[in-house]
């Protein structure tokens, strides 16, 4: 395809920073790569803790575990979600409470939150899509009010702020993604960012298959040994390599990637006039990342045709999320707050654009057959 909907980015140290953990003669977890992807996501996030993962559903996974869930417990989230979201805490026994969006930022609703609290609800699992941060002060205010816990899945917002704050700072855990999709990339891989300090010894064992190993080799006990449940969720020290290279860029990259959004934003603008689309929503409170690009259309059938017409044209553009509250282990797993109109008729018309560093000399193009696919 002339213009896949994505290509993974390199910046020019990633095989280099590989060789080197290579010649560290240290592959296995928790190397100086990861020790330094540690301190870099600390510094920019303001996290007591961080810690690499394999992926975000892992560090999801993690953030489950540490909120100690008995069955039957429930966690309120949206339904406009990856499958992780749920799958985290259904793997401890928990309820997903499936909300809906709002129609701005197709974040959750804040405004349907308390009514979905029940007696057994124990947390509240926001997702910041598209890298634009969620309404976090009326949420946590909800939370405190109510005495639960708030996670942020915030796999699609590094590099995002809400109100000045890191997303993924300012509930109890939060979890990172940095998926070959996303803006900082390891292929695989994910952190989780501990923001109770309280927490962040349990986290560590949690991470390291339940074991105080952590503690052994700072020095603080002579002999490590299994003390907690876990598993293995550290990456490689390959992956970790990668990702420092990543990292060290990750401000070039998301100035690189705002000034695609900004061209597609200027390009979708008298099309939304038009009465043809809408575009993103960005609330004044928020600084986003510029994960990604979609676009509202009229309807499921415009949409389909839409992208059907792009891929003639070698220009790729997929649909996201189906909502977990419609699909069988939603159903069998988690429950429905309420119908979810805006879940149900956004998802149905929501399409996202190639986004990805290097399709530069592409978006003439692309931005061409776009307006041709609409007619």
């Amino acid at each position: 395809m002339r213009v896949p909907f994505n290509r993974p980015f390199m910046t020019g140290r990633e095989l280099t920073y590989i060789s080197q953990a290579h010649a560290n003669s240290h592959l296995s977890g928790d190397g100086p790569f990861t020790m330094r992807c540690h301190q870099w996501l600390e510094r920019n996030t303001g996290a007591s803790k961080a810690l690499l993962t394999q992926s975000c559903t892992a560090a999801l996974e993690i953030a489950a575990l540490l909120l100690d869930l008995q069955p039957g417990d429930e966690v309120i989230m949206p339904s406009f979600t990856f499958v992780s979201t749920a799958n985290a805490f259904v793997l401890r026994g928990a309820v997903p409470v499936f909300v809906d969006i709002r129609q701005d930022t197709l974040n959750i609703d804040e405004a349907v939150i308390e009514a979905a609290i029940t007696s057994r609800t124990k947390a509240i699992c926001v997702v910041h899509y598209a890298g634009v941060s969620c309404e976090m002060d009326a949420i946590l205010d909800i939370a405190n009010r109510h005495g639960l816990d708030v996670i942020e899945d915030a796999a699609q917002g590094l590099m995002s702020r809400y109100k000045g704050r890191p997303l993924g700072s300012m509930g109890l855990l939060g979890a990172l993604s940095f998926h070959e999709t996303k803006n900082v990339i390891s292929g695989e891989g994910g952190a989780l960012l501990v923001n109770d300090a309280a927490l962040s010894e349990r986290a560590e064992i949690i991470r390291e298959k339940g074991t105080n190993r952590s503690r052994f080799f700072r020095g603080q006990v002579d002999k490590y040994t299994w003390v907690d449940v876990g598993s293995s969720y550290l990456p490689g020290e390959i992956v970790s390599a990668f990702l420092a290279a990543q990292l060290e860029e990750a401000e070039s990259i998301t100035r690189r990637r705002l000034a695609l959004w900004d061209r597609y934003h200027a390009w979708a603008k008298p099309l939304e006039q038009d009465g043809r689309l809408r575009r993103p929503i960005v609330p004044a409170t928020c600084e986003h990342n510029a994960h990604m690009y979609y676009l509202l259309l009229p309807s499921i059938e415009v949409r389909t045709r839409f992208i059907e017409r792009l891929k003639q044209h070698e220009v790729g553009a997929v649909f996201h999320y189906i909502p977990l509250h419609s699909s069988p282990a939603g159903r069998k797993y988690g429950r429905a707050a309420g119908t979810l109109p805006v879940t149900c008729d956004l998802s149905d018309r929501l399409v996202r654009l190639p986004m990805w560093l290097g399709m530069e000399e592409h978006m003439d193009f692309i931005q061409d057959m776009a307006t041709a696919a609409l007619d």
